[in-house]
C-alpha cells in the first residue's frame, strides 16, 4: 500500500517527520518496506539556480538569439546563448546550469556545453514550461530585483518534496488499505505516545440533492453475496482532465490519473478505503441496477476487450437487461465513462469477500477494487464514500445530484461484541499494563466500552475490523499500539525440567529413518497438504467423499486436504523429470487427512476428522547410470523393498510380528501391503498405477511406498530394543523347491512360514523361480531358503526336520504348495 505523507497529514496532525511516522508504522504493526522522496516538479528544479544577465547582445550570426554573460554568484560570468526575445541585461532569471537535467513529458535532456552558430554556450535561461513551474513559453521567467543571485531554484520556490511510504498490509489488515486507515493507526500511536493530536476527516454536509430528474432503482437478489447496495445519479458533468491537485495526489502513490470522474473514485477509494464504480448513466437500461447471479456459461466482455464467461458463482451488477460489471472486480465494457458521457450513476457496495475473492481468481483479474473486497471493507463506510464522490462530481465536472441516495441494505451486519478481562491482557502480554492506558487504547482504536467493572471491559469493534473478532484479537491490538519494546525481558528464566516422552522419540526415530535414507541416495521434499480434488476421482481406495474440503480454498489446485502423500511427490517427479533429472529418489514426512462421514457428530465436530503421519518413498528412473564399473541397470520394487524393510530394521519393528499380503490399492498396478498381526495396515509399496502416472505427465515406472507413521509407532512402542551378542551357535539353512500357482505370491510364503515358527526361524529368501517346461499348466516353482538359529544351543536334526516340516504342512495346506 502506497501512502502519501502530505496526504496523510490531512487526516491526523503530527509534527513527526517522513522517517519518525515510518518508524511509528512499524512499531505498531504496519511494516514499511522503503520511503522515497517524490518532488512535486519533475527532477526537483536540481542543477537550476538564480542569475543575474550581465550583458546582452546580438548573435553576430543571427538575428533571434543572444550571446549573454549570466553570473551565477561564483566569481566568473558564464557565456550562455539565448533566444528568448525578452531577455535583457539587468534581469535576474533561472538558469540551468551544465549537467542539469530537463524534462518534456516522457523525454529528458542534459543541459551541456555546446555551439550556437559557432559562439559557445554554457547553459540555458528557462522559461516557465522548461523547467514546469507554469505552462508559459512567450519568453524566459524574469525574477523580482531581490532575488538573490546564486540561489538554488528549488529553494527560492520553496518547493517541499512529498514522500511516499511504502507499507507492507498483512492480509488480515484490510482496515489499513487507505490513508484514512493508516491515519486511525496512526492517531492511535501518537496518543499513547504524549504527542498533541486530532483525527479529523471532511464532513459531507456539502451534500445536496439538486432535484430528483434521474432516479435509479436498486435490488438485491443474491443478498448472500451483496450485503449492502447504494448508488447516486450525478447529470450534466463534464468529463475532463483533472486538476493538478488531484493528478498529483494519484501519481505520488502510483495511480495513473485517467479523467477526472475516474480519478474521483479512485482517490475515493485511495483516501478511505471504499472501492466505487462509476457507470455512464445511458448504460442503466430501465433505469434499474439488479444485483444477481447470472446464468452459469454467460458470455461478458470486460472493460480490456476479453470475453469472459460468468459462473453461476459469479455475483453480476445488471440493467434490467444485461450485466454490466462483475461485481467487486471489473467493469464491462461500453459501461464505463467516457469523453461523450454527460450523466454518471455511482456505486458504493459492501459484497462478501469469498465471493470476489473467488470470482477474481476464477478470472484471473486482480484489481485494486477486488482486492479490497477480498479482504473486508467497512460497511458503515459505504455512504460516506459515495457521498464524497458525489461532491467531489459537483465541483471537479460541474455535475448536480440527481436523486436520493438509493441504500438497500437488507439485514445489517452487527458490530463484535468482545468480554476483555484485565488478567488476560497481562497473562497474555506477560507484564501488567494500567486498566487505565488499556482503556485509552482501546478508546483511541475506536473500540466502544459497552460496559467495565473491575475486571475487565466488554468492547464493541467498529466493523471495519474485520480481524478482531476474539478477546486474543484485542490484546494485539493493545500491545502493538502500547508498544512492544515496552515489555521487558525478565531477567530470570523460569523452566521446568522433562522427560522425554512418546512424541520425542517419534520425532528422534523419524530423524534417524530421514538421514539413512539420505545416505541411501535419497533427497527429502516437502509439499502442500493443499492439494487438488481432481486427483482422487474415480479412486476407492483413495474416495473423494473422504476428502477434508476447503472452505475458502484459494484456488481449485488447492482446494482439499491430501488423503496420500503420492500426488504431491509425484508433482516434484513431473518437475525434474521435465527438467532432464529423470533418474531420482525421493522421501517426505508428512501428515495425511481424511474424513469420515459415518463418525460424524455434531456435538464432537473432529471426531469425523483423521490425521496420521506418513513418511512415503518415490524411486524412478536408473538406480545405477553413467557408472564405468557397472552397467546401466533400472530401478526396481526389490530395490525398494529393500530400502523399506531396513527402515523397519532400524526402527526396531520385529519381523516376527508382520503379515504380508497382496494390496488391492488401486493408486498401485501391482503391490505389497504389511499389516501387523491385529490387521493395522503399515506399509504399502508397489509400482504406480499408469493411469495416474499419465495424469500428471510422467512416462516411466514410479515405484513407490507409504509408510503409516503413526502405526508403526504404535506398534513399537511396547517392543524394547536390546543390544544382543552374535549368536555362538551356527545357523542352519534349508532350501525348498515350491511348486504353486501362478496367482500365489512370495509374500504369502514368508507369511505362513513365519506363522508356522516364529522361535527360531530367522529369515525367508526368495532365490530362484522358474516358470515354464516340466511344470502344469497354471503353476511356478519358487526356490526358497529358511535360515533356522536358536540363540541357546545348536540346532538338531531332529528340530531342524520338526520345524520344516511343519512349515511344508502348513503352505501345503494353506496355499496349495507341493514339493518338486
Amino acid at each position: 500500500m502506497n501512502i502519501s505523507y502530505k496526504w496523510l497529514k490531512e487526516y491526523v496532525d503530527f509534527s513527526l517527520s517522513p522517517q519518525e511516522v515510518c518508524d511509528a508504522l512499524t512499531s505498531e504493526g504496519l511494516e514499511v518496506d522503503a520511503l522515497e522522496e517524490v518532488p512535486c516538479i519533475r527532477g526537483g528544479l536540481k542543477g537550476l539556480f538564480v542569475g543575474k544577465v550581465l550583458t546582452c547582445e546580438m548573435h553576430p550570426d543571427s538575428d533571434h538569439l543572444h550571446v549573454t554573460t549570466v553570473d551565477l554568484g561564483r566569481g566568473e560570468a558564464q557565456q550562455i546563448v539565448c533566444g528568448a526575445p525578452n531577455v535583457a541585461a539587468g534581469q535576474k532569471v533561472i538558469v540551468a546550469d551544465l549537467g542539469c537535467v530537463l524534462y518534456d513529458g516522457d523525454k529528458e535532456f542534459k543541459i551541456k556545453k555546446s555551439k550556437l552558430r559557432g559562439v559557445e554556450s554554457n547553459g540555458m535561461i528557462c522559461a516557465e514550461d522548461e523547467i514546469g513551474v507554469g505552462n508559459s513559453h512567450d519568453g524566459i521567467i524574469v525574477l523580482p530585483e531581490d532575488a538573490k543571485v546564486g540561489m538554488p531554484a528549488a529553494e527560492y520556490y520553496n518547493l517541499e518534496s512529498d514522500w511516499l511510504i511504502e507499507i507492507d498490509i498483512t492480509a488480515n489488515r484490510a482496515d489499513a488499505l487507505s490513508h484514512w486507515g493508516v491515519a486511525r493507526d496512526l492517531y492511535a500511536w501518537l496518543k499513547q505516545n504524549g504527542y498533541e493530536t486530532s483525527l479529523h476527516r471532511p464532513a459531507d454536509e456539502n451534500f445536496v440533492i439538486d432535484d430528483e430528474s434521474l432516479p435509479i432503482d436498486v435490488e438485491i437478489h443474491n443478498t448472500e453475496a451483496c450485503k449492502r447496495y447504494a448508488c447516486v445519479s450525478i447529470s450534466d458533468c463534464e468529463v475532463k482532465e483533472s486538476p493538478e491537485w488531484l493528478k498529483t495526489r494519484l501519481s505520488t502513490i502510483g495511480v495513473r490519473p485517467i479523467n477526472n470522474i475516474v480519478d474521483i473514485t479512485n482517490y475515493v477509494m485511495m483516501a478511505y478505503g471504499q472501492p466505487l464504480h462509476c457507470f455512464d448513466a445511458d448504460m442503466v437500461t430501465g433505469r434499474k441496477i439488479v444485483v444477481k447471479s447470472m446464468p452459469e456459461g454467460t458470455p461478458f466482455v470486460t472493460l480490456d476487450g476479453e470475453e469472459r464467461i460468468l459462473s453461476e458463482r459469479d455475483l453480476a451488477i445488471c440493467n434490467a437487461e444485461e450485466p454490466m460489471c462483475i461485481a467487486g472486480v471489473f467493469g464491462g465494457k461500453g459501461s464505463g465513462t467516457y469523453d461523450t458521457t454527460h450523466s454518471v450513476v455511482l456505486e458504493s457496495a459492501y459484497f462478501n469477500p469469498t465471493w470476489i475473492r473467488k470470482s477474481a481468481r476464477r478470472h484471473g483479474l486482480s484489481t485494486d477494487a477486488s482486492f479490497r473486497f477480498e479482504r473486508g471493507i467497512d460497511p458503515e463506510g459505504v455512504i460516506y464514500a459515495l457521498k464524497q464522490a458525489a461532491i467531489l462530481c459537483r465541483e471537479l465536472a460541474g455535475g448536480k445530484v440527481t436523486m436520493r441516495i438509493k441504500d438497500v441494505y437488507p439485514e445489517k451486519i452487527e458490530n463484535a461484541k468482545v468480554h476483555l478481562e484485565y488478567s488476560y491482557v497481562n497473562r497474555l502480554v506477560g507484564k501488567e499494563i494500567p486498566t487505565e492506558t488499556i482503556k485509552s487504547i482501546v478508546t483511541s482504536l475506536e473500540m466502544k466500552i459497552l460496559e467495565k467493572n473491575a475486571d475487565g471491559l466488554k468492547l464493541e469493534i467498529p466493523a471495519y475490523r474485520v480481524d478482531v473478532q476474539r478477546a486474543c484479537d484485542v490484546v494485539e491490538d493493545i500491545l502493538r499500539i502500547y508498544g512492544y519494546n515496552n515489555v521487558e525481558i525478565p531477567t530470570q528464566l523460569k523452566s521446568s525440567l522433562v522427560i522425554k516422552g512418546d512424541e520425542d522419540k517419534k520425532h528422534m526415530l523419524a530423524n534417524l529413518v530421514g538421514e539413512q535414507l539420505l545416505g541411501c541416495g535419497f533427497n527429502e521434499i516437502l509439499n502442500n497438504s493443499f492439494t487438488k480434488s481432481a486427483y482422487y476421482d474415480g479412486l476407492k481406495s483413495f474416495p473423494a467423499e473422504n476428502l477434508v474440503r476447503m472452505m475458502n480454498p484459494l484456488s481449485s489446485d488447492l482446494n482439499v486436504m491430501r488423503q496420500t502423500l503420492l500426488f504431491g511427490g509425484l508433482e516434484s517427479i513431473e518437475y525434474n523429470i521435465n527438467r532432464r533429472n529423470p533418474n531420482l529418489k525421493f522421501f517426505e514426512r508428512g501428515n495425511v487427512y481424511t474424513f469420515l462421514p459415518e463418525k460424524h457428530n455434531p456435538d464432537n465436530p473432529l471426531a469425523a476428522y483423521l490425521e496420521e503421519n506418513m513418511i512415503a518413498l518415490w524411486v524412478t528412473g536408473k538406480r545405477v547410470s553413467g557408472s564405468w564399473a557397472h552397467a546401466d541397470e533400472q530401478s526396481t520394487f526389490f530395490e525398494l523393498k529393500a530400502y523399506v524393510m531396513n527402515i523397519l530394521t532400524r526402527i526396531g519393528v520385529p519381523f516376527g510380528m508382520l503379515v504380508f499380503k497382496e494390496s488391492r490399492n488401486d493408486i498401485f498396478a501391482k503391490a505389497t501391503a504389511i499389516e501387523n498381526r491385529g490387521g493395522k495396515l503399515l506399509v504399502e509399496m508397489g509400482l504406480v498405477d499408469k493411469t495416474l502416472l499419465k495424469s500428471v505427465g510422467i512416462d516411466q515406472e514410479v515405484y513407490y511406498a507409504e509408510l503409516n507413521w503413526t502405526a508403526l509407532m504404535k506398534t513399537i512402542s511396547k517392543h524394547k530394543v536390546e543390544y544382543r551378542e552374535i549368536s555362538k551357535y551356527p545357523a542352519v539353512s534349508r532350501d525348498l523347491a515350491l511348486l504353486i500357482d501362478n496367482n500365489v505370491e512370495f509374500v504369502e510364503i514368508e507369511r505362513v512360514a513365519y506363522q508356522s515358527e516364529r522361535k527360531i526361524l530367522r529369515k525367508v529368501e526368495l532365490f530362484d523361480v522358474y516358470e515354464g517346461k516340466n511344470l502344469p499348466e497354471g503353476k511356478k516353482s519358487y526356490a526358497v531358503n529358511f535360515i533356522l538359529q536358536d540363540e541357546q544351543k545348536t540346532l538338531n536334526d531332529k528340530q531342524i526336520d520338526g520345524v520344516m516340516n511343519k512349515i511344508v504342512a502348513n503352505l501345503r495346506k494353506q496355499i496349495g504348495a507341493e514339493l518338486r
